[in-house]
């Protein structure tokens, strides 16, 4: 597993983030798609607690899978990766300025996040022979969804 680390903190956080754009508009054709996705990954050049490790579009959402600190909320981390992206996709492409968008955002004001990580199961193990665990009666390896120790 890949530990990110911080002076008083090591981590492993994954989340599966989608937004979409403003009313559903097929924006992210061709282009437009692969622009945006350069912007996202550039994102983590000016904020650090944020990693992403995979990006993908569709004509109107947007996936992301990406590492959070635990410094920094989630919401946060949603809003500077849309008003960076929307501030610099408006300026790229100046229609977007016009009509449906209202100088505003070209995304809508929601978002889905998921949380990826070691699976429940193992978790919820985890947590039932925790005082076991302590006192020597058991003992629990972790293992990840492909079956590796961490």
């Amino acid at each position: 597993m890949d530990y990110r680390r911080q002076n008083h903190a090591v981590y492993y956080t994954r989340y599966h983030l989608i937004f979409t754009t403003k009313f559903r508009r097929k924006l992210l054709k061709g282009g437009m798609g692969a622009y945006l996705t350069y912007l996202i990954r550039g994102v983590q050049r000016h904020c650090p607690e944020i990693q992403i490790i995979d990006i993908n579009t569709d004509q109107d959402h947007v996936h992301i899978l990406l590492s959070i600190a635990p410094k920094l909320a989630i919401a946060d981390a949603v809003r500077s990766i849309k008003a960076n992206t929307a501030r610099q996709m408006k300026r790229k492409f100046p229609f977007l300025e016009q009509g449906y968008f209202d100088n505003r955002s070209i995304w809508s004001i929601g978002y889905f996040v998921s949380t990826v990580g070691i699976n429940e199961s193992v978790i919820r193990k985890y947590i039932e022979l925790q005082g076991r665990e302590d006192s020597g009666q058991a003992v629990l390896v972790l293992k990840d969804a492909t079956g590796v120790s961490p």
